[in-house]
Parts: structure tokens; C-alpha cells; sequence
């Protein structure tokens, strides 16, 4: 029996049962799960971990991640499990404060509150084995237990999720808010997990989509809680599982510059440039619609805001690191030189533009009597030379920095 210890834990100090025999051998599966306060459950949940990795036949180790204030450690390191004492900093820092101490080849994720089915862990080990390197588990393709998911989450909120990041991502998934998880060690540390809340687990099955890891999917068993256990989600109120649910989506908007920055950044100036080509060329209709100086004035619009869009998508692209495509070309061919000369050239062009019109609006006492195409165009080049010298800029910040991808 370990020393009770009152309180939230300070610093991080592993806790190993006498007799572990990891010195001697290298565990094939690293069983690996965040506690917090779950004394009720806890002392089962390890006898089913142990049942799950004799039944599959490997070898394997329990480290549970403990930031608890109750006997939660001393039962699991009772039962034999490693026991990670860490500051209470969230369910995504559990799992990052845990790499260092990881020794198995596969690693498998979950829940300690006996919702998820440990004694059942062949489907991953066989996963594994076959070459994935994430392997989902799915409630949907196996069983949930009645009253285990409210019917909102169920029907609603756990489905459109799965939908938006499938749609996004281009991904297999059916329930990426299933709890229960594998990967090899290799693919943790690819991923590089960031979120120190609920949203790492979004991160995680996004960044394996977007790495192009062998994903797939096994079935799982889902359980209502047992009697006397309330959910964390219960303990934090009726607005937890919103909260947890607006901060997945903010993960996967994050993640995905492509789908909601570049990509309509580039429609958008497309877009604009064509309206603002034909709003050019003098007295042009196309059924009723009228290219006159005011849809001139929207296309111009459009092509700031696209170009604004782009760039920030790029930038994001950029900083999160997790694909290889046109940011490289950018980065590789749009040096400071090049961008301050074409954003000079931009700039310079567009004042000349509009230098008679600037001379007689201050003729005519700062009184704006009638604005010419050429002088929106003028103005047009003008932003976008500016657009094009602060971009520059920051890409060349992140090279002196080294935030730049090589």
C-alpha cells in the first residue's frame, strides 16, 4: 500500500508495485488511463485490463495517470498497475504527461469508470498486428447498453460530429468520440498531441487522418455507469458535455485550413476577379444582372477578403505542420525579396492609379464627386500590395524564428 496522499498531486512521481517485471521484459501493450477520482470503479477496471491482456495473449502493463484526491491510487497500484501521480491539468495533459513513461509498442486508451469493455482487447491487438497504426474503437458497431448514451448524444450530437469531421478530414471514422483507443507509440508521438482538455481526442483522430496513418476500427462495448458513480460530465453540470462538444468542433476548425480558409479563400478571389473583369470592360449584363461600378466595387471586395482568407489558411498550414502541398511552393518561391518587390510593384501602380483622382478630390475641397473604375482598381492593388507585404513579413518571421516547416 502506497502513502495516502491528501490532495491534488504537486508534481509528477511514478509509482511502481513491488514485484513489476518490466526491467526484465518489454511489454507489448501499454494499457494507458487518466483517473480522477474513481475509486468505485477503478479496482474492477484493472482486474479487467489484466483479463484483456491474458485473454489476447501479449504481454503488457497498466499505467494509470492519477490526479485523484481519493483511494483511486492506492487501489490501482494495489491491483498491480503503475500509477502516474500528475497535477490536475486536464484529460489531454494526462496523456502527454505519460509519453516519457510508456514502454510498450502498442498503446491502448480509455476510460477507468468500467464503461468501456477491457477484457475484450483482442480486436486491437489483432488491429495491430495487422498493421494499423490508430485503431478506433466504435459503439456503434458493437453494443450499447440501454441508458449508457442519452438518446441526444446518441442520435444527434455524437452522429453530426462524426459527419462534419468524416466530411472534413475524408476520414472512416463512425464514432470519434468513442473513448476507447489504440495506437502504436510511434504514431503518439507523430501526432504530437497539444490539447490538454477534452478536445485531444478530436486532435488525435483528425492529425492520424491528416498524417495518413493505417486507420481502422473495431467494435467495443459501451456501459451505463455503474451504481453510485457519476459521470464527470454529471459532476461538472448540464453544460459539461455542450462545452466538451463546441471545443471538439473548435479542434477540427483549427486543424482544417483547407476546407473553411484556403480553399474558399480561392473561390472567393476567383470570383471577385471575374466580376471585376466584366464590371471593367463599360456596359455589360449577363440576364438581369448589371456589371456597372458598383459590382466592380463588390468584386474588388471579394478579392480582398479571398486573398485575406488564403493567406491566413496557408499560415495555418504552415504552423500546424500536418501535410506537405502548396504552402511548401509558397515558402520555397515567395522569398522576402520577391514578396517586398511585388508588393512595392502592387502599391506603386495602384497610387499612380489613383493620383488624378486623389488630385481632384483635394481640388474640389475633399469632396468626393464621382468615382471612376480605374480609381477602384487602384485602390484594389494598393490593399492588395499592402495584403502581400504583411504576408511576406510574417512567413519571414517564421524563418528567422524557425517556425517554418524545412
Amino acid at each position: 500500500m502506497i502513502d495516502r496522499i491528501a490532495g491534488t498531486p504537486t508534481r509528477m512521481e511514478l509509482l511502481v508495485p513491488s514485484g513489476d517485471q518490466q526491467s526484465e521484459s518489454i511489454p507489448e501493450i501499454s494499457i494507458v488511463v487518466p483517473a480522477l477520482n474513481e475509486q468505485t470503479t477503478i479496482g474492477e477496471f484493472v482486474d479487467w485490463c489484466w483479463a484483456g491482456l491474458k485473454a489476447a495473449g501479449v504481454s503488457g502493463e497498466v499505467i494509470i495517470v492519477d490526479s485523484s484526491t481519493d483511494d483511486t491510487p492506492n487501489i490501482a497500484f494495489d491491483k498491480g498497475a503503475r500509477v502516474l501521480r500528475t497535477p490536475k491539468r486536464g484529460l489531454g495533459q494526462a496523456y502527454i504527461d505519460a509519453v516519457p513513461y510508456i514502454h510498450g509498442q502498442f498503446i491502448i486508451m480509455g476510460d477507468c469508470d468500467l464503461t468501456y469493455d477491457f477484457r475484450d482487447l483482442k480486436p486491437f491487438v489483432d488491429s495491430f498486428h495487422n498493421g494499423s497504426e490508430f485503431v478506433m474503437g466504435s459503439r456503434f458497431r458493437g453494443y450499447i447498453e440501454d441508458g449508457a448514451m442519452p438518446l441526444l448524444h446518441r442520435y444527434f450530437g455524437t452522429p453530426l460530429t462524426t459527419w462534419i469531421l468524416n466530411r472534413i478530414y475524408r476520414s472512416p471514422y463512425s464514432d470519434i468520440h468513442c473513448g476507447m483507443r489504440g495506437l502504436t507509440k510511434e504514431a503518439l508521438l507523430k501526432i504530437g498531441l497539444t490539447s490538454g482538455g477534452w478536445e485531444y481526442a478530436s486532435e488525435m483522430v483528425l492529425k492520424a487522418a491528416r498524417l495518413g496513418l493505417k486507420i481502422s476500427e473495431v467494435p467495443v462495448n459501451f456501459y451505463k455507469d455503474r451504481e453510485g458513480r457519476v459521470s464527470h460530465h454529471r459532476r461538472a453540470g448540464f453544460w459539461s458535455p455542450w462545452r466538451a462538444g463546441w471545443t471538439n468542433l473548435k479542434v477540427m476548425l483549427g486543424y482544417s485550413p483547407d476546407s473553411f480558409l484556403i480553399k474558399p479563400g480561392l473561390l472567393c478571389m476567383l470570383f471577385g476577379l471575374l466580376v471585376a473583369g466584366l464590371s471593367s470592360v463599360g456596359s455589360v449584363s449577363i440576364g438581369p444582372v448589371g456589371f456597372d461600378i458598383h459590382m466592380l466595387l463588390l468584386g474588388s471586395t471579394a478579392v480582398i477578403l479571398g486573398y485575406s482568407l488564403f493567406q491566413v489558411g496557408i499560415l495555418a498550414r504552415i504552423w500546424h505542420q500536418l501535410r506537405n502541398g502548396i504552402e511548401r511552393t509558397i515558402l520555397e518561391h515567395l522569398t522576402y525579396d520577391k514578396g517586398m518587390i511585388t508588393a512595392g510593384a502592387l502599391m506603386t501602380v495602384g497610387f499612380a492609379l489613383d493620383l488624378r483622382f486623389l488630385l481632384i478630390y483635394i481640388a474640389n475641397n475633399f469632396q468626393l464627386l464621382s468615382l471612376s473604375r480605374l480609381a477602384i482598381w487602384g485602390l484594389l492593388m494598393m490593399i492588395v500590395g499592402m495584403q502581400t507585404f504583411s504576408f511576406t513579413l510574417l512567413l519571414e518571421l517564421g524563418r528567422l524564428l524557425g517556425t517554418n516547416p524545412r
